[in-house]
């Protein structure tokens, strides 16, 4: 909005982020460049060990979503395993994209984004699933006093990155709410926040569990609305591991050996918040994370129970990295309803993508 600034430290922390991703990029360059370095979507066993190469690209910089791979990666469990884990930067086509080229074994990724690269003609799976309930919410600057329930949406501008599935989900809570359901789009530039505060868009999407998190701690202030509240049905942001059919049918025992360890990690970032939020900074050093962030984030994953109830899954009872296919169907039904999902062509899928065709659990513990 006109005359709304940044504070000091939110203003660092954005300029850290752009500069992580630099960093991260210029790693992927030097990853192809160093002869000695096995090459992205490889499995071959490294030179100086018996172990076996495997690539993991980061969605975004990295943040909590991201924790439990560095927590393997820091105890260990990666080497005891059998495996060497390269952690890339997301590539410019996305993660979901590089994975089904071969460009990574694995990567960071939602039921949604799954759903929606296999529509045009991918072959992923999403293997262990993080998150067990929504943490998207939909914000305008807390100062833009015109905006105080979804309604308000109406005639307003989204800071979008291109995505027609956010589309039908705001859609959906406007007019749930009483509102039309049009809206205008900006295309997100540096980040959702600076898109919003320099006035060039009204309203944006947000992790609560990272950017809430960050309004929060510092600013700014933000009024935001979650779709369960109006109308949208399932959860499609479940967070999760993806790799490939053909990783899984090549190099079954690397994919069941990266999973299983990673499993592991989000478990004990799950029991050592703190901890583990200690961890993520220390290995993620390039991004320069505030720790106060960090920690704030991982306790708000812990204490709203996102990865799934702790007593359920330290008793056995609950498997965390399984998918709730119900909530999972429930969303991908919603969408194709939307027209959102379309093949390589542009043609509107006929029937919603399956989660049976989306998840393959079979390699947890």
């Amino acid at each position: 909005m006109p005359g709304f600034k940044l504070s000091a430290r939110s203003a660092a922390r954005l300029r850290t982020r752009i500069v992580a991703l630099i960093s991260f990029l210029v790693s992927v360059a030097m990853v192809f460049s160093l002869g000695g370095c096995s090459l992205p979507g490889s499995s071959s066993a490294s030179t100086d060990s018996a172990r076996a190469t495997v690539t993991f690209m980061l969605d975004w910089a990295p943040d909590t979503n991201h924790v439990g791979v560095y927590v393997a990666l820091s105890k260990g469990w990666y080497s005891d395993a059998g495996l060497d884990v390269d952690i890339l930067a997301t590539s410019q086509a996305g993660a979901d994209q590089a994975v089904d080229a071969g460009n990574a074994d694995f990567a960071l990724s939602t039921l949604n984004n799954v759903a929606s690269a296999n529509a045009k003609g991918a072959q992923n799976k999403m293997v262990l699933d993080v998150q067990q309930k929504p943490s998207a919410v939909w914000c305008a600057l807390a100062s833009n006093t015109s905006i105080t329930r979804p309604r308000d949406l109406d005639g307003k501008i989204f800071a979008s990155f291109g995505s027609s599935e956010d589309d039908a989900v705001i859609r959906r809570m406007i007019q749930t709410d009483g509102g039309t359901g049009t809206f205008d789009k900006v295309m997100v530039g540096t980040s959702t926040f600076e898109t919003m505060t320099r006035g060039q868009a009204d309203f944006g999407g947000f992790y609560d569990t990272w950017e809430g998190v960050e309004s929060r701690l510092d600013g700014p202030a933000l009024t935001c609305f979650w779709e369960h509240d109006y109308g949208v049905p399932g959860n499609g942001q479940q967070i999760g591991i993806i790799t490939s059919q053909s990783m899984i049918d090549s190099d079954p025992d690397a994919v069941r050996a990266f999973v299983q360890a990673t499993q592991k990690g989000y478990e004990w970032a799950y029991a050592h918040p703190d901890d583990a939020a200690q961890i993520l900074v220390d290995e993620a050093a390039d991004a320069n994370i505030d720790i106060d962030l960090a920690k704030a984030s991982m306790k708000e994953i812990v204490d709203d129970r996102y990865w799934g109830d702790p007593d359920a899954i330290a008793d056995g009872s609950f498997t965390l990295g399984s998918l709730d296919a119900d909530a999972g169907q429930k969303w991908l039904d919603f969408q194709n309803e939307a027209g959102a999902y379309v093949d390589a062509d542009g043609k509107a899928l006929s029937t919603a993508p399956r989660t049976g065709d989306l998840y393959d659990g079979d390699f947890l513990s």
